[in-house]
C-alpha cells in the first residue's frame, strides 16, 4: 500500500529575541523534531525518517513557513533514499517541499542527500515563496545510485519566487526516461553526485556577485534578483558536500563583511 503523508511546521518570533514553533506536525515517515540550534536566535527542526520512504507510489510533502521576522533552520538526521518498493508497476513517488519565508525572516533549508536507488522512480518538487526582504539558504544534493549500482529515474524541479516574481525555475532529470545526454560529457561526465546551493539576500541588490568557476566541477551564477546559484558535480557525496560547504562559508563570510 502506498503512503500519503504531509508534515507541517511554522516558525515565528517569540517576543524575547528567539523563534518559537507554534506548529510542528509530523505525519507517516516524516517525523519533525525540534533540536538544539547553535544559534540562539534560530529555531532548528530536524526531519527524522520514521520508516523507509519514499517507495514507488508514495506521496510525501513538507510545508514549512518562517513568518515575518522568524529565523529557522531545517535539516535532516539522515539521507533520503528513494526505493523501488514491492510493486514494480507502481506510479513514480512524489516528494513535495513548500517553503514560505516572510518579511525580514531567514530560512536555512539544509536536508541531507537524496539517493536515487536502482529501480526507483521519484519526482521531487521544491517550491519557495520569498518576501522582498526575506533571506534564504537552500542546499539540495542528489546521489545517483547507491555504491556500485545504476541510478533510478529521478526528476527534480526547484522554483523560487521573490515578492511574487520568478527568481529561479530549474528542472533536472536523470536515469531511465531522462532526455538523452544526461550522463554525457556536457552534463555529468560520469559523475554520480550533483548539487545546488541557492543563497538569496537583499544585500546582493547593491553588491551582486559576478559569474565564476569554483574549481573544475562547480560554478557560481548570479540570478536576475538578489541571489546566486552554485551548481556542482562530483564523484561521490563526500566530495560534493565539501564543495558546497566551502562555497557556503565563502558566501556567508562575505555577507558578514
Amino acid at each position: 500500500m502506498s503512503v500519503r503523508a504531509r508534515a507541517r511546521l511554522r516558525a515565528e518570533p517569540d517576543g524575547r529575541g528567539g523563534t518559537a514553533l507554534p506548529v510542528l506536525e509530523s505525519d507517516g515517515p516524516l517525523a519533525l523534531r525540534r533540536t538544539r540550534s547553535p544559534r540562539a536566535m534560530y529555531a532548528r527542526v530536524t526531519v527524522v525518517g520514521a520508516m523507509s520512504a519514499p517507495l514507488n507510489g508514495d506521496r510525501l510533502a513538507i510545508e514549512a513557513e518562517a513568518a515575518d521576522g522568524a529565523r529557522l533552520t531545517i535539516d535532516a538526521a539522515a539521507a533520503t533514499v528513494a526505493l523501488p518498493g514491492p510493486r514494480p508497476d507502481a506510479d513514480p513517488s512524489t516528494y513535495t517541499v513548500n517553503l514560505t519565508v516572510g518579511e525580514g525572516a531567514t530560512l536555512h533549508w539544509l536536508p541531507e542527500q537524496l539517493v536515487s536507488a536502482h529501480g526507483s522512480r521519484l519526482h521531487q518538487t521544491t517550491r519557495v515563496q520569498l518576501a522582498a526582504t526575506a533571506r534564504l539558504l537552500l542546499r539540495e544534493e542528489q546521489i545517483l545510485g547507491r555504491h556500485g549500482e545504476p541510478t533510478g529515474a529521478l526528476t527534480t524541479r526547484l522554483t523560487v519566487h521573490r515578492a511574487g516574481r520568478p527568481l529561479l525555475d530549474q528542472q533536472l532529470a536523470y536515469g531511465p526516461g531522462a532526455p538523452g545526454g544526461w550522463d554525457g560529457p556536457a552534463v555529468l561526465a560520469g559523475h554520480r553526485a550533483v548539487g545546488q546551493l541557492l543563497l538569496a539576500d537583499p544585500s546582493f541588490e547593491d553588491a551582486p556577485h559576478p559569474a565564476r568557476l569554483l574549481g573544475p566541477t562547480a560554478a557560481l551564477t548570479p540570478l536576475a534578483g538578489p541571489a546566486v546559484l552554485i551548481t556542482a558535480v562530483a564523484a561521490d557525496a563526500r566530495l560534493l558536500r565539501g564543495i558546497l560547504d566551502e562555497a557556503t562559508r565563502e558566501l556567508l563570510d562575505g555577507l558578514k563583511g
